[in-house]
């Protein structure tokens, strides 16, 4: 990763923005996002679904989905509900990941660091005060909540609200599907750091 910072340095110019992910990119919360929705689902349902953790698949509601397919629409909004509530519980088993955050710590002293991630407000307010980052950000960009079940470029909606050149932004990212978005923003591929 020490390769990775002097790349930067000469990629980010004075004017650079620096849009960083929240889950999977600067802190792994994969493990915690597990467990939540285990006691959510235990505690719903009423017995003991025969859930294992697997490192290399975000636990989400498509997830959900596949592993309880009989859920009623009561039973899965519950679920979510109280996931949404024991996550504090398992703030412990999130992790921040070094290389990324010590990034964000050089570069928030010279430059505009923006969190732009798909995590709700609340959730993404826990874990950043639970790690002592909120402060690094210049701005916070959360979930964007619709009437309707359509995804949002979160790279489009920040580029847009910061009235930014989409030029001069610096992206690290762990999800294929959000660099994609980032090409569709219009951020060039040398300012694209898959993590």
């Amino acid at each position: 990763m020490t390769e990775l910072i002097l790349d930067l340095d000469s990629i980010i110019k004075a004017d650079s923005v620096l849009f960083f992910d929240m889950d999977g990119t600067l802190i792994d919360t994969d493990l915690a996002n597990f467990l939540s929705y285990k006691k959510a689902i235990q505690f719903v349902t009423k017995s003991d679904k025969d859930l294992v953790y697997t490192p290399d698949q975000r636990f989400n509601r498509s997830v959900l989905n596949d592993k309880i397919p009989n859920l009623t629409e009561n039973e899965y909004d519950r679920i979510i509900n109280k996931k949404e509530h024991y996550y504090k519980d398992f703030l412990t088993e999130t992790k921040l990941n070094k290389a990324i955050t010590d990034i964000l710590f050089k570069y928030s002293k010279t430059n505009k660091t923006v969190l732009v991630t798909n995590s709700r407000e609340k959730r993404a307010k826990l874990i950043l005060n639970y790690h002592g980052l909120t402060g690094k950000f210049s701005s916070i960009f959360y979930r964007q909540e619709t009437n309707i079940e359509k995804k949002v470029n979160k790279y489009s909606f920040a580029i847009s609200c910061l009235n930014i050149s989409a030029k001069s932004v610096v992206i690290f990212e762990n999800e294929d599907a959000e660099i994609g978005d980032a090409r569709t923003a219009g951020i060039n591929n040398q300012n694209l750091f898959k993590i």
